[in-house]
């Protein structure tokens, strides 16, 4: 989720909870003019006719303008045709969000606001003491540890603000989205609420006593609970309206703290603001052992600190460039043809934009460009810049106490900082997602580059998912088995960091395993995890195992693909004994022909079809060794056209007799039989069974 700018002139200060209904008061005083002049042509008269346009030959034969020229020269220049020129044009048409369900979805946010502010007070008790809370709603976190200490009560929020993409005008259809930020007041908030998870358990209460009274107006049709950007300790709530315009629109609730109320001193990367005692349920060692980091949940807390700075920033960067807006969209587009924008450590919507107004702050992208020009200007920016090694930063300030780019290198693998210079906008990307994304982007540039006639169709309306972009496909479920893997493999830290997720906590390790293990195998490995799916306000948030699967993408190098060898160091050589400690039992001694005595490990393959399913036997090996995945919880898919690769093993020779007909005529006549044993060799693998059926021919 991203924040977008409500328009600066009907921003309130802090403390004014009427910031969402001003600013929407003037979209809808826009659409009425509009409106009214729309009613003003249809009442001309011929309505519903169309008039020939009577031009003298003057107007006919003129020379074209300069502006005319100027299209021209840029449709040659960066679209290489019309065509593509107007199918790009015809897109924009079709994702952008009509005037008319504007105002429709105005009304509704204005009717949201004047329900929040009504939501009665609750009285003081501590946080633990959740029995004031009512049967028909839960909680939409998990509370483990339960015992937290602090103390909660609701009140109205001090704001409600717009954010999101929807007052920029850079959200797409169909799914419309908008988010809306609760600030939550000071006098529910304590100074130490950034520790062990105080903050997102009084996030949470906030919301849930929100969901409990909205549930039961009648304006809304549907009212539920879902994570933010896949967060399990972030939830929104998701309002929709009741009866024919319950699919108009998705309205999503955001609590957030005061921007000033944490300390940014307290949340740098190398802060640990989550105690290993608390988190395991121990009493203090106090040995005065150095508590680990925790960056990712530092920037859980700082995303929800900087929803206004990130608005100001995008306002001021997007708000007046029709041509920015239009490539913002046409990125979003491309991200969500790739499904590269979904769930925890997503590419999202937000991040693109921001990637955008990064390029215009160093000038390689203008505000006069067009939405094509920004598409082409950020996809070779995303194909050609590694954010894995230099890290970029909407920050210029020279600020001595602000921290450098390597600390935060040092704790993300993907480093992009926003404006304040201690956000890192990339936190819970992983080295993996990245390296997709720049590869779809050289893939997009090569296209664009080509002069494809069908290059349009297949950069922004070809669906791509997983099992089109890549050769071999790992499925590992279920997901409980991650729990032990990362207790194999000691990430008790991250685990603290993540807050007990440990999907998110095996994902990162388990990808480089995977990528040292195939080495010059592959080209790429991806990883995608299904989005959690919303759920009732009734119900028990869901569990870290609920996706049920997680899967992996191999793009194999057919370079060296076939290799039975993986060549290890000479025996005598102190990196023997990693080899051996990462190969295992598989590692062996071997003396080759120039002599020299070297681990190695040799897989078993025949045929040129098993050398190719090497990779499987490698993901099979290293998991169960490393990360205690047995065989049967790794589901692979690959080599399905190998029968058909390999040819007939074997073909009946009988495919009919001759006859002769009552004209005379020598006719053949099928054998059935036969030609349906034929198929049933040439789709072994493919085809379970083939069923032969008699019939009589007359000839």
């Amino acid at each position: 989720m991203g924040p977008a700018p409500a328009r600066a002139e009907h921003r309130g200060t802090a403390g004014e909870p009427e910031v969402m209904e001003s600013a929407l008061e003037g979209t809808g005083k826009e659409g009425k003019k509009e409106s009214l002049k729309k009613r003003k042509m249809a009442g001309s008269p011929g309505e519903g006719l169309l008039q020939p346009v009577k031009l003298s030959r003057a107007e006919l034969y003129k020379e074209p303008t300069n502006e005319e020229l100027s299209r021209l020269r840029e449709t040659e220049s960066l679209f290489h045709s019309s065509l593509l020129r107007l199918q790009v044009e015809e897109l924009l048409k079709e994702v952008r969000l009509s005037e008319k369900k504007k105002e429709r979805i105005d009304a509704f946010l204005r009717e949201v606001n004047q329900r929040i502010m009504r939501v009665p007070s609750t009285p003081e008790t501590e946080l633990t003491n959740q029995a004031w809370l009512p049967d028909g709603v839960q909680v939409p976190i998990h509370q483990v540890p339960y015992t937290v200490k602090g103390r909660f009560h609701f009140l109205p929020p001090a704001q409600v603000t717009v954010v999101g993409s929807y007052l920029l005008g850079t959200c797409i259809r169909p799914d419309i989205n908008v988010d809306v930020a609760l600030t939550i007041p000071r006098e529910i908030l304590q100074d130490k609420d950034g520790l062990n998870q105080r903050y997102f358990r009084k996030r949470a209460l906030y919301l849930a006593h929100v969901a409990h009274h909205l549930a039961k107006d009648p304006l809304f049709g549907s009212v539920r609970f879902s994570y933010t950007n896949g967060c399990h300790l972030k939830p929104s709530l998701l309002l929709r309206p009741h009866g024919k315009d319950e699919r108009l629109v998705t309205v999503r609730l955001h609590p957030c703290p005061p921007p000033d109320f944490f300390r940014p001193c307290r949340l740098l990367p190398s802060k640990s603001n989550v105690r290993s005692a608390w988190y395991q349920g121990q009493s203090p060692s106090g040995d005065g052992s150095p508590e680990p980091p925790t960056p990712h949940y530092n920037t859980w807390l700082l995303q929800d600190t900087a929803l206004e700075s990130h608005v100001q920033l995008l306002s001021a960067v997007l708000g007046s460039a029709s041509g920015l807006k239009d490539g913002v969209a046409l990125l979003k587009v491309w991200l969500r043809q790739r499904e590269l924008d979904k769930g925890l450590g997503g590419f999202s919507g937000f991040l693109v934009s921001m990637v955008v107004a990064f390029l215009v702050s160093t000038r390689k992208i203008h505000t006069t460009m067009s939405g094509y020009q920004v598409l082409r200007s950020t996809l070779q920016f995303l194909a050609s810049t590694d954010l894995t090694v230099n890290g970029i930063s909407l920050c210029f300030s020279s600020d001595p106490s602000l921290p450098a780019l390597a600390d935060f290198h040092q704790a993300f693998p993907v480093v992009f900082l926003d404006s304040s210079g201690r956000l890192n906008l990339c936190a819970d990307i992983t080295t993996s997602t990245y390296h997709q994304v720049q590869h779809e982007a050289r893939l997009s540039m090569a296209l664009l580059d080509s002069k494809a006639d069908d290059g349009f169709q297949l950069l922004l309306m070809t669906p791509k998912p997983m099992i089109r972009a890549f050769d071999h496909i790992v499925h590992l479920r279920p997901l409980s088995r991650l729990q032990a893997a990362c207790h194999r493999l000691k990430l008790w830290p991250e685990l603290q960091d993540l807050g007990g997720d440990y999907v998110s906590a095996a994902l990162g390790p388990l990808t480089t395993l995977l990528e040292q293990g195939l080495g010059s195998r592959v080209q790429l490995l991806a990883h995608s995890r299904p989005p959690v799916s919303e759920w009732d306000i009734s119900q028990e948030p869901p569990k870290h195992r609920d996706p049920g699967v997680l899967t992996l993408g191999l793009l194999l190098r057919p370079e060296g693909l076939t290799s039975v060898l993986e060549l290890g160091p000479e025996a005598d050589q102190p990196e023997a004994a990693d080899f051996r400690q990462f190969w295992g039992s598989r590692s062996e001694l071997r003396r080759f022909q120039d002599g020299a005595i070297r681990e190695a490990v040799v897989w078993e393959a025949a045929s040129m079809a098993q050398k190719r399913l090497i990779p499987h036997q490698v993901v099979t090996h290293l998991l169960a060794l490393h990360a205690d995945i047995p065989d049967t919880c790794v589901h692979y898919t690959g080599g399905l056209l190998d029968a058909l690769i390999q040819g007939l093993k074997e073909v009946s020779n009988t495919k009919g007799r001759i006859v002769v007909s009552q004209g005379g005529e020598p006719v053949m006549v099928p054998n059935v039989e036969a030609i349906l044993e034929d198929f049933a060799i040439l789709g072994e693998g493919l085809v379970q069974a083939v069923e032969a059926r008699s019939e009589r021919w007359t000839v």
